[in-house]
């Protein structure tokens, strides 16, 4: 069994989860890269990992596939030994931006059963296996960070689908958290802002004057850095006595000011 603590992280190919698998991989974690297509972009962040000297895997699994999540949890712990933390990053958003009243059953569909059903189900044979090895001495004090979004209390009547799915998301954090709590796990959600990734760039000009209008309070872009620094300062171990808890990285987005 490896000493080093082990992580999966879905969706870590590029953007928000790429930055998530460096930093971990960089304080010594072994992290799993997740990914479902774009095979080219997995295996550079996991050249990226080790040109550093850190200790990943790669693996192929669509987290919208309930079939699929077994095998990745068990490649998992067979690779490494152990599981100390899954990050549900994997999300998307719709394929087309319609009003709301204009919505499509397909689209409301692929949206909230990539980014809430499958973590929601992932999230669940995970926390039973953390349980067995919690149980079994293996690990201690393992964690589940959910990536959020400002969507899930922002109104953005064009993309419905993924407001609901990320408003969804932070409620199974706090169920998950109420739930897990007496086993020793902690669950997070990381709630981004605007930040500088591929689902943004269609909108970087909007987002441009809008930041420099004072939109949040640090004005600036947001960074995958920005959310992994938040996920790295959970599983330090530094929040004992907390659980269900968000953390915003928003550059200040959500707070009311006059």
């Amino acid at each position: 069994m490896s000493e080093r603590k082990a992580a999966l992280v879905t969706g870590a190919g590029r953007g928000i989860g790429r930055g998530i698998a460096m930093a971990l991989a960089n304080n010594q974690w072994g992290v799993v890269i997740n990914y479902r297509s774009n095979e080219k972009k997995a295996f550079q962040t996991a050249h990226l990992i080790k040109d550093s000297g850190g200790t990943c895997i790669v693996l192929k699994a669509d987290v919208s596939r309930l079939s699929e999540h077994r095998r990745l949890i068990e490649e998992t712990v067979r690779h490494f030994g152990r599981l100390d933390l899954l990050v549900n990053n994997a999300g998307i958003a719709p394929r087309q931006r319609r009003d709301i009243l204009e919505t499509t059953a397909n689209s409301y569909d692929k949206v909230m059963t990539v980014n809430l059903k499958g973590p929601f189900f992932l999230t669940q044979l995970v926390a039973r296996k953390m349980i067995d090895l919690v149980e079994a001495g293996t690990v201690e004090a393992p964690k589940i960070i959910n990536i959020g979004s400002i969507s899930a209390y922002v109104s953005s009547p064009n993309r419905s689908e993924y407001c609901i799915s990320k408003a969804g998301m932070s409620m199974m954090t706090m169920l998950y958290a109420d739930r897990l709590a007496e086993h020793g796990i902690q669950v997070f959600e990381i709630r981004p802002g605007i930040i500088d990734t591929d689902m943004t760039s269609a909108a970087k000009e909007k987002y441009d004057r809008l930041i420099g209008e004072g939109l949040t309070s640090i004005r600036r872009w947001g960074t995958a850095e920005d959310v992994a620094g938040a996920v790295v300062a959970v599983v330090q171990g530094y929040l004992p006595f907390s659980t269900g808890e968000i953390i915003n990285v928003d550059g200040g987005f959500h707070l009311r000011r006059l």
